[in-house]
Parts: structure tokens; C-alpha cells; sequence
């Protein structure tokens, strides 16, 4: 084959939902991929059983993607997470909802889901090239003319649609091909760089190890700035690891940390953790007195553990300026107050993140100022389509990022279609 319609790089959501958005609207599709298998990174998404999409409305959707998700109005007019959910569903594939909207299979498998995928790319007639590492996009006069292969040979086409992926997870494929080909056409790549990963701190805590392996559940994570304005906050468990910390809340505020390092030049920025979100300072301060009053003979440092993990006790004792032998008859008043403070902003200074290539998602990529939103057909060159992660937009975990990638793939194949064949 030397001639097709359309030419989809990169076999995941994105490009998956292209393939088959464009075949079904009746064109001639070639999926070209460089590994051996299609759907890589998303086997082993939401923890390897594949979180398809968020359930909840489209607001609140695009305000869990801070990175852009407001361009995403147009696609979502023409593919939502409903239409996901009633895609799937359409395949056999039954779906459950879990905490905060997250829709996975029935099955818990992210098999389940590839296998679906690629069962209907292959129904609907597309051609599928694996092994197949792509060189160059080729242009000419403005216009896609197709791909040239690594191996030397080359395919045409009127449309080529980019669906690499960013440059997280790259062991899944995710090494930031597209980034070149979409530079060729004269697109700009904005920064890259990681959202959705663990924080790094040289804290002394966390250096020596004191809280390594520390789960903390529905906790409160807020990231300040230079001038002490609350930049973000987020609640959700945290774990303290020997580097820093992970776990969903770390992970959400992984972008401001970066932004916020970025925007001051400092060396690191200002986390706090509320240990106890639930409970006012006011109640706070009354509650772990009662608790003490009612064990007087006891160590303050026993009583607490009935509101704090024992670990961390000693930390935040010494950090107030209270002995950790005394007894509720010896507390003194402002120390006490200042350790209600700490239990409520326990001080963390975060110097970073993992990189990029640890992260689960990748953020920067191609500027949205050069792509048509209800077609994610490039400004700059005709028939160059992009979808998915290559493009500047990224959400927090939890199904966001897949809903954008699906909902990207599906418009720009839909649109890709009706371009070759006006």
C-alpha cells in the first residue's frame, strides 16, 4: 500500500478513538505504531485496571483539568465522557462507578478494555502497522503529504493525524516523537514538563527516613507562594516515601509546586498538610485537651495517638517546643496552641519533583493557539491533525486524562474524515 486516506502515528486512546472515529465516518485509515503492541500505557492505567472516564458533569470535568481544559468545550460537543461510557457499554464492555466518579470495567482488567479497542479498530477495517517506527511526517506547500518510515519507506496521504502521546511513562512508547514532526510544520511546543508526580523534599524528616512508608488518609495539602497566598489546596491521602511524598494529593499539586518554583526562582515552596481537616483549629485545641484531661497521669504523646499516627507525634511535639514526658496537669498554654497550629499546617518545604519521564503525565506540548478546537486540525499545516497528550493539556489522575485523550482522538478523527473527502 503506497496510498490511504488517513495516516494515525501512536496506539493509544487518542489514536485508537481516531481510528475508529475516522473509519466510521468513511475513511480509508492506516494506524501506524513503532512497538509491537497498541495500548501500551493504557494496560496498565488506573493501576492496570483502567480508569475509561469521570462521571461527573462537564464543569466540574474541565475544572479537574487546570492545564487547558477549557479548549476542551468544543471536543466534548462532540464526543463527552457520556459518549464514552455509552461507546464502551456499545462493545460489551459493562462499567462500574467508584469513588469520585471514576468509571472503570466490571472486569477490573485494563485488558478488557485494550482488547475492545483494538477488536473494533480491526472491525471497522483499519490497517494496522506495528514494528513500524515513523522518521517524518512529509509536508509539501503547506500540506501533509504522509509519513516516511525509518526503514526508508514512505506512505501518503491527505491527512495525517499525531496521537504520540507526551513524554511520561516512556517504557509504554511515550518519548516525545511528535514533538519533532509538529516543530517541522512550524508548530511551537510549549515547556514541557511533569504534572501528576511525587514531590521531592530534603526536609530532615524525610531525609532520615522518620516517616517513610507514613499513610496519612483525607488529609489537606495546600501549596503556598513566596508572598504566604494559598496557591492550591487539595484533600485526599498522602504517603510519605524516603524522597518526598506521593499519593493522590502529592500528585495534584505536583504542577503548582513546579509553576510556583518557576514563578519565584526559589529553591522551594511552602507545602502545608491539616492533619485534622475535619476539626477547626478552636475544636482542635478542645478536643486533644478533653482527650488529655480524661488521661491525666498519662504522656501527652500517648494521648495524641488517638488523633494522629504515632510517627509523627514526636515531630510535631518537638517542633511546638513541648517535652514528650509531659503530663495534660503541665502542658503549657502557647506551646500547646502552637501544636493545634502545626497539627493544622504541618510545614513541609518541597524542593521539586521526580522527572518527567516518572511522571504519569506529561504537561506542556503543542500550543493551543495553533490548533482549531472543534477539529484539532493544525493552523499551520493542512490535514496535520494532533490529539491526546502531545497537546498542552493535562488533568489530575482520576479518569480526566483519558476522557481528553478520547475525546481529542475521536474529534480529530471524525473531522479528519470529512476533510479527505470534501
Amino acid at each position: 500500500m503506497k496510498q490511504t486516506d488517513i495516516i494515525v502515528i501512536g496506539g493509544g486512546p487518542s489514536g485508537l478513538m481516531a481510528c475508529i472515529a475516522a473509519a466510521e465516518h468513511g475513511a480509508r485509515v492506516v494506524l501506524v505504531d513503532k512497538g509491537d503492541k497498541l495500548g501500551r500505557k493504557l494496560a496498565i492505567s488506573g493501576g492496570g485496571r483502567c480508569n475509561v472516564t469521570n462521571i461527573k458533569d462537564q464543569e466540574e470535568l474541565i475544572r479537574h483539568i487546570p492545564g487547558n481544559g477549557k479548549f476542551l468545550h468544543s471536543a466534548f460537543a462532540h464526543f463527552n465522557n457520556r459518549d464514552i461510557i455509552r461507546f464502551f457499554e456499545g462493545l460489551g464492555i459493562a462499567l462500574k462507578e467508584e469513588d469520585n466518579g471514576r468509571m472503570f470495567p466490571v472486569s477490573d482488567k485494563a485488558k478488557t478494555v485494550v482488547e475492545a479497542l483494538i477488536g473494533e479498530v480491526r472491525r471497522l477495517g483499519v490497517t494496522i502497522l506495528v514494528n513500524q517506527p515513523v522518521a517524518d511526517v512529509l509536508y509539501h506547500e503547506g500540506a501533509v503529504q504522509g509519513v516516511r518510515f525509518k526503514n526508508g519507506a514512505t506512505l501518503h496521504s491527505n491527512a495525517v493525524i499525531i496521537a504520540t502521546g507526551g513524554k511520561s511513562v516512556p517504557h509504554t512508547g511515550s518519548t516525545g516523537d511528535g514533538y519533532a514532526w509538529a516543530t517541522a510544520a512550524g508548530h511551537t511546543i510549549t515547556e514541557l514538563y511533569p504534572t501528576e508526580v511525587p514531590l521531592t523534599s530534603n526536609a530532615y524528616f524525610i531525609r532520615e527516613k522518620l516517616l517513610q512508608g507514613l499513610s496519612l488518609r483525607s488529609v489537606r495539602v495546600a501549596v503556598w507562594n513566596e508572598k504566604g497566598k494559598k496557591v492550591v489546596e487539595h484533600e485526599g491521602d498522602l504517603l510519605f516515601t524516603h524522597f518526598g511524598l506521593s499519593g493522590p494529593t502529592a500528585l495534584r499539586c505536583s504542577q503548582f509546586v513546579i509553576k510556583q518554583l518557576q514563578r519565584s526562582g526559589r529553591e522551594t515552596v511552602n507545602l502545608t498538610i491539616d492533619l485534622q481537616p475535619e476539626m477547626s483549629l478552636a475544636e482542635l485545641e478542645r478536643k486533644s485537651l478533653q482527650l488529655c484531661a480524661q488521661e491525666p497521669k498519662k504522656a501527652v504523646k500517648n494521648v495524641l495517638k488517638l488523633l494522629l499516627p504515632e510517627r509523627i507525634i514526636p515531630i510535631l511535639l518537638q517542633q511546638a517546643g513541648i517535652d514528650d514526658t509531659v503530663t495534660y496537669d503541665h502542658i503549657p498554654k502557647q506551646p500547646w496552641q502552637d501544636l493545634c497550629r502545626l497539627i493544622k499546617a504541618f510545614p513541609i518545604k518541597v524542593n521539586g519533583t521526580l522527572s518527567l519521564e516518572e511522571a504519569f503525565v506529561t504537561g506542556g506540548g503543542v500550543h493551543l493557539k495553533e490548533i482549531e478546537p472543534k477539529t484539532m486540525q493544525s493552523r499551520k499545516m493542512h490535514g496535520l491533525f494532533f490529539c491526546g497528550e502531545i497537546l498542552d493539556v493535562h488533568g489530575y489522575t482520576g479518569g480526566y486524562n483519558i476522557t481528553a485523550a478520547f475525546a481529542t482522538g475521536y474529534t480529530a478523527g471524525k473531522h479528519a474524515a470529512q476533510a479527505v473527502h470534501e
